[in-house]
């Protein structure tokens, strides 16, 4: 395609310009290394060349006008030697009777001493040139591309990915299956008055697939797919992000039909006259170009601009508008059966165990993105790899899950024996109060073996995907995550700096009950969220609270009630099974981990077994 020989130009100017390099340093060691070791010459006196004459140490002589130089002996070895001549008729004559070989040099004209002269000096130029003035011109050069686009140009003959790449976003898929018949069969659509789209805005949380699915959607059009960072078009000089736009957009024409993805799109795509100051920036006007070239489009271009973003609350309304972004497709994140789905397509790339269940890994990633579980999938090709194992089994995914959720076991960090038993009973206090409390999530394992920053841990595993949350719900999570300090408190006497971050979840849950839930019974059913606006000055630095000083005290009540009252009924749970507390302590020292069927065997010793049950999930983000 059309960047493909530029490429290669470019890489055959550099290794070109190195060669010159290598030369030129290669020319200068030399005449170094010829002027280090050139021949040292003894500067005589005419009488001191007239003794040595005598004396039959002179071996040869060459006569100029201005000078005699050539060989004398110095000992045992020779010498060049150089002496001014004076106006001496006898000197041929005392030369022949020595038997000095001796012949005369003609006089050098000042137009060959020129020549001499002038030739290092042409050197000199010549370097200065090649290393100071084709960097200039080759400066300038970059400067005039310096508004040309980076967009990188893949060539649809070498596009592997489609659509069976892609898998947990079925509804996206189906919603660009359109697209992919138009640039096949745009006659097909046109007879009827349809026109492509413009615009296909993909927006959702980071590591979906957005561009995943647009490099798939380029891939099974077969038409040339144009990626580009809505990062590379503003740059520190003034017009060039849009002059890079116009220019992405002329090359897309030249090759259409044609896809052009722009990622991040929110870096140049956020409303205008927005953040300290407004103004009319660099961004800005990236922007409008971007909204002038939408508007430019004919539906004879055959040209679509897929756009990806994590933040489209915070884009242009006029970028949004039909007739530039057409189609607005939601990415989000997988459910169960899509996080099964993808991870049998990164399971194809590693050597799986025989008749591995998926679905079980699946059901205990709830909340984990496409590429979350392409992390898990190689972290355990990585563990199966570490241990000498032949395939990938089922706990190596298991323990890569527990690894980025929770960081890596750090056994050789050393706890004293009363940090020790701090951490096994704040642990088992978030399991027992967790077992205890109806409607929480199941208990899936405790452990105080250190993981990342985390001195224990208790993991909490849904039975199933949740996409709405009750009050009670939240109020048991807030229950659990005080079951930690409540068990400290209610132990030692004493409490530790190790809830600090279960206290910042506990107050964020309660917060957003009261604040934007409509939680509260007091406060009623008001949104008190806080404005997430970009600031602008002038219109938002005087801005009123949306709220008095008196509805925040409220507020700050109402957050302390909750917290307050989920407090005091976890303490009095303990305290009715404290029993069954330290024995869960106790045992939790002993073994460092325990799974759900032994913290059961621990709250209820006179139950039966239960039948065996369904594989367990293996770790919740």
């Amino acid at each position: 395609m059309r960047m493909q020989p530029n490429r290669k130009n470019n890489n055959g100017a550099n290794l070109r310009q190195i060669a010159l390099w290598v030369l030129a340093f290669t020319l200068l060691l030399v005449m170094y290394q010829r002027m280090q070791t050139g021949t040292q010459v003894t500067e005589l006196a005419y009488s001191d060349f007239k003794q040595r004459v005598h004396n039959g140490d002179i071996k040869s002589a060459v006569i100029a006008p201005d000078s005699i130089s050539g060989e004398l002996k110095e000992g045992e070895k020779t010498v060049h030697y150089k002496t001014v001549p004076v106006n001496d008729t006898k000197l041929v004559e005392e030369l022949e009777k020595a038997g000095v070989e001796f012949k005369s040099s003609p006089d050098r004209s000042w137009l060959t001493g020129l020549l001499v002269n002038l030739g290092w000096i042409a050197m000199f130029f010549f370097l200065w040139w090649l290393f100071f003035i084709r960097q200039v011109q080759s400066g300038g050069k970059q400067a005039m591309a310096f508004g040309k686009t980076k967009a990188r140009l893949q060539d649809p003959k070498k596009q592997k990915i489609t659509y069976a790449d892609v898998a947990g976003c079925d509804e996206a898929k189906e919603d660009l299956v359109d697209v992919v018949e138009f640039l096949k069969d745009p006659k097909k659509f046109q007879r009827l008055g349809a026109v492509l789209p413009k615009g296909i805005l993909l927006y959702g949380p980071p590591g979906t697939g957005k561009t995943l699915l647009a490099k798939a959607t380029a891939g099974e059009a077969g038409v040339p797919f144009f990626t580009a960072s809505a990062s590379e078009f503003v740059e520190m000089f003034v017009g060039v992000g849009a002059s890079r736009v116009r220019d992405l957009f002329e090359q897309a024409k030249k090759e259409a039909p044609a896809i052009i993805f722009i990622d991040e799109l929110d870096a140049v795509g956020r409303h205008r006259f927005s953040g300290i100051g407004g103004g009319h920036d660099e961004r800005e006007q990236t922007l409008n170009q971007l909204l002038v070239e939408l508007d430019g489009f004919e539906p004879k271009d055959n040209i679509v601009l897929i756009g990806a973003t994590n933040r489209p609350d915070v884009l242009d309304p006029a970028l949004l508008r039909p007739g530039r972004f057409d189609k607005r497709i939601v990415v989000s994140a997988p459910d169960l059966k899509g996080r099964t789905e993808i991870l049998k397509v990164h399971a194809k790339k590693i050597k799986l165990v025989e008749n591995a269940d998926l679905s079980v890994i699946a059901r205990g990633t709830p909340g984990f993105v496409g590429a979350d579980l392409a992390n898990v999938v190689n972290e355990a090709a990585f563990q199966a790899a570490k241990h000498n194992k032949k395939h990938v089994e089922p706990a190596d995914m298991k323990e890569a899950i527990e690894r980025i959720i929770a960081g890596p076991q750090r056994r050789s960090r050393i706890i004293s024996e009363s940090e020790k038993k701090i951490v096994a009973y704040h642990e088992s206090g978030h399991a027992l109060v967790a077992k205890l409390t109806p409607g929480s999530d199941p208990v899936h394992k405790v452990s105080i073996v250190p993981r990342g920053p985390a001195l224990g841990y208790t993991l909490q595993l849904p039975m199933e995907d949740k996409y709405l949350t009750t009050k009670t719900e939240l109020l048991n999570r807030i229950a659990v995550l005080l079951g930690g300090r409540a068990a400290e408190s209610l132990v030692f006497n004493e409490i530790t700096t190790g809830a600090h971050d279960d206290l910042s979840k506990v107050t964020d849950l309660a917060q957003r009950m009261v604040t934007e839930f409509g939680m509260s019974e007091s406060m009623g059913l008001v949104s008190l969220k806080k404005d997430e606006r970009e600031v602008f000055l002038g219109r938002d630095l005087m801005h009123q609270p949306r709220y008095s000083d008196q509805t925040a005290n409220k507020i700050d009540h109402e957050v302390n009630a909750i917290i307050q009252s989920g407090y005091n009924s976890v303490l009095a749970l303990l305290r009715s099974h404290r029993q069954v507390l330290d024995t869960m302590a106790v045992r939790l020292i002993e073994s460092e981990v325990l799974e759900s069927e032994e913290i059961d065997r621990i709250i209820n010793p006179q139950a039966e077994p239960a039948p065996a049950a369904q594989p367990e999930p293996a770790a919740q983000p």
